[in-house]
């Protein structure tokens, strides 16, 4: 009898486990979609923007977030569908994405792509940067030292680039990164979306007052029916929005769940009256990239390299997008060092660039404003106040920042842009604040 009841304990026993296998495969809770989705589109990205080797990719990059799952994710590349499948334990939750030239990775879910893509950009190399890829390096001991001492530099960090009175003057690069990889910003790609705003307003084809219900006619039905370009990229719409990357949330659905990540967070409903809260918002930033594409019209996926990357030289940009062809401008711009550090350069020069005024007279100035619901932290045109880890020194400074420790530190009163990309997950606790002070104090005023 004991015996009988053993073997049928054990028999519903393995019946639970291949039912519950059986289940995990045919429908994946979110989790596990969005580690495999990650997954696959970072390896994607890495292999085929930046040239980067795939395993190496997936044990550096993909397990920076320490989620003790993503130790169990496998990954395929297909090169010649340019396309990488990720799975857990081999078989469950697979996720694939697929590159498209000029356009980078994008996750399919249930769907296929268009058939665009872009031309490469001309590359660059002649002549001094900014206008070519040539530089002159400071001699500078001090200099020197500062850009080779791991503690400024941060653990994984990857490039680092000092420009000051419009020239590069020192940089340094990891092993395995130079001048030539493009590397991801995530969310200083919100401030390029800024620059892209500012320039359809130079152009008088939008302005920051405009609403935004000629993209989302459903928001005239409602309160957000008064949100402007301004309130979006102030961060104060009121729409209710999640930004946190550790689980299942607003930001990881957007970015992992769904093909369509503009009307994902378009979607949302307003929590707060416009204005009255300052709320970080990932699905902020990607929404006002359909308004301003659909501005644009037939032409949007060329506009970025037409209007911004190309009269700068970023030749090696790529702005990424999502399954419907909306760029998806909070998270995913890939460029060099260098040409990260030309958009700061930008910014600097107050839109100007080559004689060519590229953002509207003063659009920076108003970039740089804080924004009053923010307690001194953000400013108007997707920017911080603050720096990375701590409260800046710097009265003048304002900060793009990325996921992972990536930042560009702009300082008007000392002509300087300081750009700092690497793999440095916040819970480590680094600020480039030292390695910029120690760069200051090299340079001098």
């Amino acid at each position: 009898m004991v015996r009988q009841v053993a073997k049928v304990t054990v028999g519903a026993l393995a019946l639970c486990i291949v039912a519950a296998v059986g289940y995990l495969f045919i429908a994946p809770p979110n989790l596990l979609k969005v580690g495999t989705n990650y997954s696959a589109k970072i390896v994607c990205s890495n292999v085929f923007i930046a040239g980067r080797n795939a395993e190496q990719v997936l044990s550096d990059d993909v397990q920076a977030p320490g989620h003790p799952l993503l130790r169990h994710v496998s990954i395929k590349v297909d090169p010649e569908r340019k396309t990488v499948t990720a799975r857990l334990f081999g078989i469950l939750a697979s996720a694939t994405s697929q590159y498209r030239a000029g356009l980078g990775c994008t996750n399919l879910h249930d769907t296929n792509l268009s058939d665009q893509t872009l031309t490469a950009l001309p590359s660059n190399t002649a002549g001094l940067w900014p206008e070519g890829n040539d530089v002159n390096l400071s001699q500078d001991t001090a200099l020197s030292e500062a850009l080779s001492d791991p503690a400024l530099l941060g653990p994984g960090y990857r490039a680092v680039v000092v420009v000051k009175n419009g020239r590069i003057v020192g940089e340094s690069y990891a092993p395995g990164f130079d001048t030539e990889t493009p590397l991801l910003g995530w969310s200083m790609t919100k401030t390029v979306t800024a620059a892209l705003i500012g320039s359809l307003v130079q152009a008088n084809k939008m302005s920051l007052d405009d609403t935004l219900t000629a993209s989302y006619p459903s928001w005239a039905q409602d309160g957000r029916e008064d949100i402007t370009i301004e309130d979006m990229l102030a961060m104060s719409s009121g729409l209710d929005w999640n930004e946190d990357y550790g689980d299942v949330s607003d930001v990881t659905r957007m970015l992992y769940l769904k093909n369509d990540m503009a009307g994902f967070a378009a979607d949302r409903p307003q929590s707060s009256e416009t204005g009255s809260d300052f709320n970080y918002s990932s699905g902020t930033s990607t929404v006002l990239s359909r308004v301003w594409q659909d501005v644009v019209g037939d032409d949007s996926l060329t506009y970025p390299n037409d209007a911004l990357f190309g009269p700068l030289a970023m030749t090696s940009t790529v702005l990424e997008t999502d399954a419907s062809d909306t760029f998806v401008g909070s998270s995913y711009m890939y460029a060099t060092a260098r040409d990260w550090a030309r958009f700061g350069q930008l910014l600097l020069q107050d839109g100007v660039w080559d004689d060519q005024q590229l953002l509207p007279q003063g659009f920076t100035e108003w970039m740089f404003e804080p924004v009053e619901t923010s307690n001194g932290q953000y400013a108007k045109g997707h920017l911080w106040l603050q720096a990375p880890g701590s409260p800046s020194p710097f009265e003048d400074a304002v900060w793009l920042q990325g996921h992972d420790g990536q930042s560009i530190g702009i300082f008007p009163s000392r002509d300087m842009v300081v750009v700092r990309l690497g793999l440095t997950p916040s819970r480590l606790g680094y600020s480039p604040l030292p390695l910029v002070e120690a760069i200051i104090a090299a340079l001098g005023n």
